[in-house]
């Protein structure tokens, strides 16, 4: 006996969700990331996210990606102003990241975000 009344969403069950399907599209050049800080909260990303990382993709302006800093990694926002290009921050406390002496280097781009509701 059933308790309670069918869901709509039942109408729209196909198939099970396949988060590789979903989210990797290069195998071989995806890595998943665990964010450390709070640098990226204005874009939604948040201490203790997951980030699905694509090493295989070219990083455009805008993008949200995984660079190198002095031997560190860090997620910034990809930006070119003036020419330049830069990291920024989603974070009104932290500054652009401008090459320097070392530079950056863009490890890959950030594709999805996962975050735990619960935990």
């Amino acid at each position: 006996m059933a308790a309670g009344f069918p869901s709509p969403a039942d109408d729209f069950v196909d198939r099970a969700l396949d988060l590789n399907e979903l989210c990797i599209r290069h195998p071989p050049a995806t890595f998943f990331v665990r964010v450390q800080g709070d640098s990226m909260t204005n874009a939604g990303i948040d201490d203790g996210d997951l980030l699905v990382v694509d090493r295989a993709l070219d990083a455009r302006p805008g993008d949200v990606v995984i660079a190198v800093v002095g031997g560190e990694m860090t997620v910034k926002r990809y930006v070119r102003r003036g020419g330049l290009p830069m990291l920024v921050a989603e974070h009104d406390e932290y500054p652009a990241i401008v090459p320097g002496e070392d530079g950056f280097q863009v490890w890959g781009v950030v594709t999805f975000c996962f975050k735990a509701l619960r935990r």
